[in-house]
Formats: structure tokens, sequence, C-alpha cells
């Protein structure tokens, strides 16, 4: 039986993939016995010094046969502790993940109602409350770190309104100045599932983790609606977190969100927009964890607009601040809408869901920063 201080090591190993770095706990242990295991440790730590290694090199590395890397690296793929996946000159590159990525993809699949899936929610939920315990007694350190943390995810707005089907109008923010030679990345979510050959859709890992806890959202019934792209959506649907999907059937998925009010975002490999994006989540506000509701970390966005309410037009009917994802949407004293900026990711949803067709974008790339609530 593999000891404490085996599994301290192991952890060690997983935080040079990236990622927050919990510190150990009974509850990390806890987790690490179910979604690794004690029989899988000597393959998880013969990457102690190369989190990306070929067979050759693990079996160098770790002693083991091929036949044992293989059964060992499948079990650990199917809990998100490995990728598994060729490389551009078609070799099998196994390479560890960040811890985070253990439960974005055991919550990504079917799970079945067992007391073991039970029991990894409960300890989950519980890892995030010690976390966010942590960063409470360390509020203004995070406050100064924030300003320095670079985005999570990027914001891709709906840009059209549900009741005309037109395009929305975009505003030009001529304080925002854009470097000629600076690309942006794709702003219109059916060109960027375009970009895709290949597409995975699985469930939310926020909400299906919620519906464990008995909460479930108050948005949309428990549906697939996190999608991987190119390399990570063959990598989640081999290992059945996932199922490939057709570009149509994508694009119906997101119709799906956009029309419950859910907020695109995309990510991009290792962090960076200037990369290609690797995932497209579909957010609520009351069960992810990026929503200034729900926030426990603190987080950047990256979004390239801003939401602009016509007075004139709008009639205080109040869709906007009940469907607004960061709460960034307060009725005045005058029954109009007004928009809280420090808070707007610019995801289109208030003007998409407007009746009145009141609300417009104004175009200029921003960071919105956030920290939760001080306790």
């Amino acid at each position: 039986m593999s000891s404490e201080a085996d599994y301290k090591k192991a952890v060690q190993v997983l935080f040079k993939a990236g990622g927050f770095q919990y510190p150990f706990t009974d509850t990390l242990h806890d987790i690490l016995k179910i979604t690794v295991k004690d029989e899988n440790l000597d393959l998880l730590m013969a990457f102690k010094d190369n989190i990306s290694q070929t067979m050759e090199q693990l079996k160098e590395n770790s002693g083991l046969s091929e036949e044992e890397i293989l059964e060992k690296a499948d079990t650990l793929a199917k809990t998100g502790v490995i990728f598994n996946q060729p490389n551009r000159h078609g070799v099998m590159v196994y390479r560890i993940l960040p811890f985070h990525r253990q439960f974005e993809y055991i919550f990504m699949q079917n799970l079945e109602k067992t007391e073991e899936n039970y029991e990894l929610a409960r300890l989950f939920h519980k890892l995030t409350e010690e976390q966010s315990n942590v960063i409470q007694s360390n509020y203004d350190g995070m406050s100064s770190a924030l300003k320095r943390m670079p985005p999570l995810d990027r914001t891709v707005p709906i840009l059209e309104n549900r009741e005309t089907g037109k395009e929305l109008n975009i505003l030009l923010n001529e304080e925002v100045k854009v470097p000629t030679e600076q690309i942006l990345p794709t702003q219109k979510i059916r060109e960027l599932i375009d970009k895709f050959d290949d597409i995975a859709i699985g469930n939310c890992y926020c909400r299906q983790h919620q519906e464990f806890l008995g909460n479930p959202c108050k948005q949309i019934e428990l549906t697939p609606s996190c999608m991987t792209l190119g390399k990570s959506a063959r990598h989640t649907s081999n290992h059945g977190f996932s199922k490939l999907v057709s570009k149509e059937e994508a694009l119906a998925i997101l119709k799906k969100c956009e029309d419950a009010g859910l907020v695109h975002k995309a990510y991009h490999l290792h962090g960076d927009s200037s990369k290609e994006e690797v995932a497209i989540c579909n957010c609520c506000s009351c069960c992810c964890l990026t929503a200034r509701d729900c926030l426990i970390y603190p987080v950047v966005n990256e979004t390239n607009y801003l939401a602009s309410i016509d007075e004139e037009l709008c009639i205080g009917c109040g869709t906007c601040v009940e469907k607004c994802y960061n709460k960034a949407i307060e009725l005045n004293d005058d029954n109009k809408a007004e928009r809280i900026e420090e808070y707007c990711v610019g995801c289109g949803v208030c003007a998409y869901l407007c009746p009145e067709n009141a609300i417009s974008l104004i175009e200029g790339r921003r960071l919105v920063r956030m920290l939760p609530p001080r306790k």
C-alpha cells in the first residue's frame, strides 16, 4: 500500500504540468487515491523529470514493460491524469495534465450515480472550500497578484438579436488602440466552429458536479454543451469524456445554449489567445466557477466587446438584468438598464435576448479582472 509520502511526491509531479498548486491535504490525498490509485503511482512518478515522454522514454524511466505502460496510461487517461495523443510526426506522446483536468474530464462524461462518483463530487467540493479559505486568508496578496495574472479564458460574443435575427450594431471604441500587426482571434462563434474538423461534445463539468451535489442548474437542464476541438476532441472522445459531432450538430447545440442565456468562452493552448483554441465552454451564472456569483479564485477574462444600452429604447423589462452572466446590469431610478463596466465581459447575451433591440456592443479589446467577494 502506498503511503501519504508517496502521494505527496505524486502531487509535485502533477503541479509541474501547471495550473493552481493546491496544498496537500487529506481531501487532495483522498481524491488521488481514487483518480490515480496506488497501482499507477509508479507510472506517474516516471514523469518527475519530464512531463511529456514517448513510450521508449517511459520504459526507460519507469522500468515497466510496454504492456504495463499502455494499461496504466489508459487508466490514468480516463481520469484526466494523462493526455496521450500522437504529435505532428505521428509519434505517440504521453503528457501529464494539470490537476484540475481531473475534475473537468471526470465530470464531463456521462457519469453513473455510483457511490464513488458521489464521493468524488463531495471531495472536489470540499477541496474548493479549502482553497477558498486559503485565498480569503491571503486576500490582499491575491488582489495584488490579480493585476499581473494572464487571462484564463476569452469571451466569444453573440453578435445578433434573437427577436430580429439581425446582426448587432457594433460601435468602435476610439480609445482602444490595437496594433496593426496584431491579429485578433476569431470573434464569431460560428467561424470558430468552422475552423475545426474534429469537434467533440461532453457535459458541462461545472453543471454536472452541481447536480451530484443536489444543486441543478437554474438556466438549462444538464445537456452536452462543453466542446473540445482538434487534438483535444480526439483525446476526450477516445476516452469516453465526450463524443464527436458534426459542425451542424455543434451549431445546433450552441443555438440552444444561446437561447438559455449561456456565455461562450474559448480556451486556448497554454492559455495564450494568440495560439489555437482547444475548447469552448457554454457558461451559466449559477454553476460555472468563472461567473461573478460563483468565484472562488481570482479570474481574468479577455474580451473584445462591451455592452452599450440605449436608454431611449430601453423599456425597463429587466430581461438583461436577469440574464446577465456577471450581474453587470441594474435598473436605475428611472427604470432603465445600466451596465457596470468593470464586470461586463461583452458576451452579447443581453443584446441577443433584449426584446427591444436596445443594446449594442462597443468593440475594443479589454481584460476583465475579478476577485471573489471578501468574506
